[in-house]
């Protein structure tokens, strides 16, 4: 019998290193759809910024956002959406606190007019630029439609009032270095799982989840199957059934192949 499985992009599918998809996963994912296996993308990028490279790829459904977007076969068949009005107040306590933000949409990402002292904002602003996105509308000018957020603080920061203001109805993710991934409470890498596995009539040990981020925390503790790359955060060793190797090292490959996947 077929199973699901569930991959990360960024550092699992995409290579962080050379920014593509490397030809060991390609020929990997292809062998895995042969077998009759269901693929998706479950990944805390909203749907706009999945890279035009995954979708080329043999995937069966897109569940973006941290699970606030679900779609399978080209059919978005759940989303969720933050009120207009709790968007400007997500605005107005990020200009208040002093802190940075990428607001994530559906149909695009929004940035500041002004430029930010984060290197790293600016480095996603010119790789969404890259891809068409962050173009359209600057955050100042309202009207924005966004869900998720990626926050930046540093010692200018007013750091816990912002987290405060967030924390009644956002699940916040710790990525590091004073940045923060927020998507509305509720919503995770692992209830998109759980909903996926429900709409095709699946139980949850036919599962097998692929990351490694602190993002993808939720779907390991999930998953009965969890797979993580060579290099990944070590919040997700304890939920950890199997380690394989980078992606750039053919990861994908051998993490199916240990599985009999392929």
């Amino acid at each position: 019998m077929g199973k699901a499985l569930f991959f990360d992009i960024d550092g699992t599918v995409l290579s962080e290193i050379t920014k593509e998809v490397p030809e060991s996963a390609v020929r990997a994912l292809h062998l895995a759809r042969e077998k009759g296996h269901l693929l998706f993308i479950n990944t805390g990028r909203t749907r706009c910024s999945v890279p035009r490279d995954i979708r080329r790829l043999p995937f069966d459904g897109l569940l973006c956002g941290c699970g606030i977007c679900l779609e399978y076969r080209e059919e978005i068949f759940f989303e969720y959406h933050l009120t207009d009005v709790r968007r400007r107040e997500i605005v107005r306590q990020a200009d208040k606190c002093l802190v940075d933000v990428i607001y994530e949409g559906m149909e695009d990402v929004f940035f500041s007019a002004r430029v930010s002292r984060f290197d790293g904002l600016e480095n996603t602003r010119r790789y969404m630029a890259g891809r068409g996105l962050g173009l359209e509308r600057y955050i100042e000018q309202g009207d924005c439609a966004f869900d998720k957020m990626f926050v930046y603080t540093d010692a200018h920061s007013r750091r816990e009032d912002y987290l405060s203001s967030l924390e009644a109805d956002m699940e916040i993710i710790d990525r590091g270095g004073g940045t923060y991934e927020c998507a509305p409470k509720g919503f995770s890498k692992a209830t998109a799982i759980a909903m996926m596995l429900d709409r095709l009539g699946m139980e949850k040990d036919q599962a097998f989840v692929f990351g490694d981020s602190s993002n993808d925390l939720a779907m390991f503790q999930y998953a009965d199957h969890a797979v993580a790359m060579g290099k990944h955060d070590a919040v997700l060793e304890p939920f950890t059934e199997y380690v394989t190797d980078t992606v750039e090292e053919d990861g994908l490959r051998k993490a199916l192949e240990h599985y009999g996947l392929i």
